[in-house]
């Protein structure tokens, strides 16, 4: 699993002006949550240093430096400003070590499909799957096989590959790929 470390900046005060000075300074407001419960913690993290963490397909792990304690979280939320689409603030999740937690990690599929071989378009329908989880066993993606799949079949969540420690949370009956039996096969018009 991919890291990407952050510098975390004290935020002194709260309300509309400390924020506003903030995001003057060319920082983005944050705040970072216990996964157990308690007290939340505000900072300020630089736009550049974050940029590899949300602006990308791929399930990644934060390290932040704050107070001079290091926190290992995973990214929350984020809001977006409606015109400019400029990261307006973050939250994070601090990961405790035997505490679960939720996530979306993306959907793979690995294997050939027999039914793509035989003519048929492989068309996913999910691309991303929710999971419970602890630190000691997050992984960054799931994977479902696909080598089982003829025309006109379906593969669904329940056929995901399972991972030790890892919950998947979506319904069972989802479907998540399907092999599309093209026209000149099917025999209609």
């Amino acid at each position: 699993m991919e890291i990407i470390a952050l510098q975390g900046h004290r935020k002194e005060g709260s309300g509309k002006e400390v924020t506003a000075a903030i995001r003057r300074n060319g920082l983005i407001p944050a705040v970072m949550y216990k996964s157990g419960g308690g007290e939340a913690q505000q900072f300020s993290v630089d736009p550049a240093e974050f940029r590899h963490l949300i602006y990308t397909p791929k399930f990644k792990m934060a390290e932040i430096s704050l107070n001079g304690k290091t926190y290992k979280c995973i990214v929350k939320d984020i809001q977006f400003h409606p015109v400019t689409d400029a990261v307006m603030h973050l939250d994070f999740l601090e990961l405790v070590p035997g505490v679960k937690f939720k996530a979306t990690v993306p959907l793979r599929f690995v294997g050939q499909a027999p039914g793509v071989k035989a003519g048929g378009k492989f068309l996913p329908t999910l691309r991303s799957i929710n999971i419970m989880t602890t630190p000691e066993f997050v992984v960054d993606e799931v994977s479902a096989d696909i080598s089982s799949m003829e025309l006109g079949s379906t593969i669904r969540v329940r056929d995901i590959i399972k991972v030790d420690g890892v919950e998947v949370t979506n319904s069972s009956a989802v479907p998540i790929a399907l092999i599309e039996i093209p026209r000149a096969l099917r025999g209609g018009k």
